[in-house]
């Protein structure tokens, strides 16, 4: 599921002293972050009405890779450097992060109990869990993400999962803020190659060579963290790449559809098993690059879609739609009673269970997560 999309409509997304003079606004980012939120949607409505492309749309676990790769560029990019450093001013940036993401997430766990929990849950529905108040505990406070036990890991709203990864994110950013502060273009592009092949190589390692311990999803995940992170640096520097939006678009299809034919045919793509494997270090570049010539464009004072009234909105509600989205879904999936045949028909269900996701994000954002940011940030 997917992890909390950052606000890129502007500095107001982390604290005031992390603010930089006049760092343009990429707001092309958070429409964007909508389409990413919706393509998790899509991977979770195939258990209730999968259409002939459900193959290509398990790929939508992806989108939290795009939160985490956007998370690290947000933060970096708004962030004037040696400002989070001091104990008052990494204080301030805990503060408003917290404030960013656990009033919804608290909220959003109370109607996520009562759809995956039961004292005696029937055997017919995979999704509901006999109550663990160990799971639920873990959840509330994300720490659930430091195990690779599902029910650990999947413990509470399902969705919390990346929150906890995304706390971790958090904790360490100032420290790893100072450590990048002054580096340039050069110094980004050797982070970002080091990140992806450490972590590829770990991947590799352990499944050809030497059995290595499984790490924790935080540590897995935090490559795209870094990238994210040197995104903002190149741009920060002052490289603006030429290249159009539509590349990174062309790059992502293209990508998509590459892993989606690897998967069900390996043996018939060179270095099929690598791909595979290497699915997440794939993903973190080819959504490092989309986040790269977006922002891009917006920085060139490019036209876009991606800013307009209803994809912004939508955008700052991705968060909410997000923690909601399944809640909502495995709801209906229970009245229903069944899965329906795969079928082009089930776009009806698309419309019909994404409304009221997103009734339900808006009515989460605008009365929970909107407010209670402000107030706890000490914003007006």
């Amino acid at each position: 599921m997917q992890p909390p999309a950052q606000d890129v409509s502007g500095p107001a997304a982390v604290p005031a002293s992390a603010v930089t003079v006049s760092r343009p606004r990429v707001e092309s980012l958070t429409g964007l972050r909508w389409w990413a939120a919706f393509f998790v949607f899509t991977h979770h409505m195939g258990y209730l009405a999968p259409l002939p492309i459900r193959e290509f749309l398990k790929l939508g676990t992806s989108g939290v890779t795009f939160f985490f790769v956007l998370s690290g560029f947000v933060l970096t990019w708004s962030a004037r450097p040696g400002s989070v450093v001091g104990s008052m001013a990494a204080g301030t940036f805990y503060r408003r992060r917290f404030a960013r993401i656990v009033p919804a997430h608290v909220v959003a766990l109370i109607p996520a109990l009562f759809v995956f929990y039961r004292f005696d849950p029937p055997d017919n529905l995979f999704w509901i869990k006999p109550v663990s108040m160990t799971a639920i505990v873990l959840s509330l406070f994300l720490l659930n993400g430091w195990s690779n036990n599902p029910t650990i890991l999947y413990g509470g709203n399902p969705a919390s999962w990346t929150l906890s990864i995304e706390a971790f994110f958090y904790a360490f950013f100032p420290f790893l803020h100072r450590a990048t502060a002054k580096l340039k273009l050069g110094g980004a592009l050797v982070l970002a190659a080091a990140a992806v092949v450490i972590a590829g190589g770990y991947r590799l390692t352990q499944y050809n060579w030497v059995d290595l311990p499984t790490l924790p999803p935080p540590l897995l995940h935090a490559v795209a963290f870094v990238v994210g992170i040197a995104i903002a640096i190149v741009l920060r520097s002052g490289w603006i790449p030429p290249l159009p939006a539509w590349t990174g678009y062309l790059a992502i299809g293209i990508g998509l559809a590459v892993l989606t034919y690897t998967f069900r045919h390996p043996g018939k793509v060179p270095f099929g098993t690598e791909i595979s494997l290497l699915q997440k270090e794939i993903l973190t570049l080819l959504y490092g690059f989309l986040i790269l010539v977006v922002a891009a464009r917006d920085l060139r004072g490019g036209r876009s879609l991606l800013r307009s009234k209803p994809l912004v909105a939508l955008g700052r509600w991705s968060f909410s739609f997000y923690l909601v989205h399944a809640t909502v879904l495995y709801g209906i999936r229970e009245l229903h009673g069944s899965s329906e045949p795969v079928s082009w028909l089930n776009l009806t269900w698309y419309a019909g269970v994404g409304a009221v996701s997103i009734l339900a994000s808006w009515l989460l954002y605008k009365f929970v997560e909107h407010p209670l940011e402000l107030k706890l940030r000490g914003s007006r």
